[in-house]
C-alpha cells in the first residue's frame, strides 16, 4: 500500500505532531510520501492521497479545490472530496444547526448584501461580537468587537470591506475563549479517539499554534461527545462517514456548549495528546479505507 501525505511548500518547521503518525504507518507496512498539493506530481502512483498539512489552500481556495477535483480522479482522495467541499464553506454550520445541533448564536452575512451590525448587535442584546469569514482558517480576517460607537464603527467598517466579496458571519463573542479556550474531539471513521484544548496566550482569543497558544490532554464531556458524534452522523448521512474528523468546541461562562466548527480537510489532529493508542486507530482505519475501495 502506498499512499501520498498532501501537504505544503512552506510548512513551518516546528510542525512535527504527525510523527509518530508516520511512524504507525512505517509499523504497518504502509508506504508514504509527502508532497506539497500543489507540486507537479503524478498522483496515479498512489493508492489514495490523504490531506493533512495543506495549510495555505485557504488563500488560494479556487485553486485548491480545482486540484482536489483533478487529483481525486486519479486516486482516492481523504477525505474524500464530496466532503471536502461540503466542509470547504462554513455554512454548513447552518445545515448542522438545522438538523438541532448547538451552534453558537449566529447572523449570516452573505457576499454581495448590506448589513447594520449596530442594528444586529441591539437585536441581539450582545455586549461583544465576533465577524469571521466562512471561508477560512486560522484566524484569518476575524474580528472581536465591543458593543460601542468604537467597536461598531470598526465592525462595520470590516464587514462593509469583506462582504463584497465573501460571506461572513457575525456570533456573540464568548470571552471564555481567553481563558478556559476551545475543545476538540478528534475521531477515526467516526470513533472518538481523544481530545485537547487549546488556551491562547493571556488577552487574544486565537488558539493557533501560529500565535503561541498552549495546547493540553482533555477528555470531551459527555454533551460534548454527544454534539460531535451528531455533528459526524450528519456528515455520515448526507455525504458518507468521514475517515479523521476533528469537532470543536466553544464555552459560554453559564456552561452552555457550542459546536464552533467540525474540521475535516487538513485539520491538526493533536497526536501529541492522543498518544501511539490514536496513531495506530488512524492507521487501521486508513488501510482499511483504501482496501475497501480498491
Amino acid at each position: 500500500m502506498k499512499i501520498a501525505i498532501a501537504s505544503c511548500f512552506d510548512l513551518p518547521d516546528w510542525e512535527k505532531d504527525d510523527l509518530p503518525f508516520f511512524r504507525a504507518l512505517e509499523a504497518n507496512g504502509i508506504e508514504y510520501q509527502i508532497l506539497p498539493w500543489d507540486s507537479d506530481t503524478d498522483w496515479h502512483q498512489f493508492d489514495a492521497c490523504l490531506l493533512r498539512t495543506t495549510w495555505d489552500y485557504q488563500d488560494r481556495f479556487e485553486e485548491f479545490m480545482g486540484w482536489v477535483d483533478r487529483v481525486s480522479t486519479q486516486t482516492q482522495l481523504i477525505n474524500p472530496t464530496a466532503i471536502i467541499r461540503w466542509n470547504s464553506h462554513k455554512r454548513y454550520l447552518q445545515e448542522l444547526q438545522h438538523a438541532g445541533i448547538t451552534i453558537a448564536p449566529s447572523e449570516w452575512l452573505l457576499k454581495g448584501k448590506l448589513y447594520n451590525i449596530e442594528k444586529l448587535m441591539q437585536q441581539h442584546g450582545w455586549k461583544k461580537g465576533f465577524i469571521k469569514p466562512l471561508v477560512g482558517a486560522n484566524a484569518r480576517e476575524c474580528l472581536p468587537f465591543e458593543n460601542t460607537a468604537e467597536g461598531i464603527a470598526e465592525a462595520q467598517k470590516h464587514a462593509d470591506r469583506l462582504t463584497p466579496t465573501e460571506d461572513l458571519v457575525l456570533q456573540p463573542y464568548l470571552s471564555n475563549v481567553e481563558s478556559f479556550g476551545e475543545t476538540s474531539g478528534i475521531f477515526f471513521a467516526g470513533e472518538y479517539s481523544h481530545g485537547t484544548r487549546k488556551v491562547p496566550v493571556k488577552g487574544d482569543f486565537r488558539v493557533q499554534d501560529d500565535y503561541g497558544a498552549s495546547d493540553y490532554p482533555y477528555q470531551l464531556s459527555d454533551e460534548e461527545r454527544e454534539l460531535a458524534q451528531k455533528a459526524i452522523a450528519y456528515v455520515t448521512k448526507t455525504i458518507s462517514l468521514p475517515l479523521y474528523a476533528r469537532v470543536d468546541f466553544l464555552h459560554h461562562k453559564d456552561g452552555a456548549v457550542y459546536v464552533n466548527e467540525v474540521e475535516l480537510i487538513e485539520p491538526s489532529l493533536f497526536f501529541r495528546h492522543g498518544g501511539k493508542q490514536s496513531c495506530e486507530l488512524f492507521t487501521q482505519a486508513l488501510a482499511k479505507f483504501i482496501s475497501d475501495t480498491h
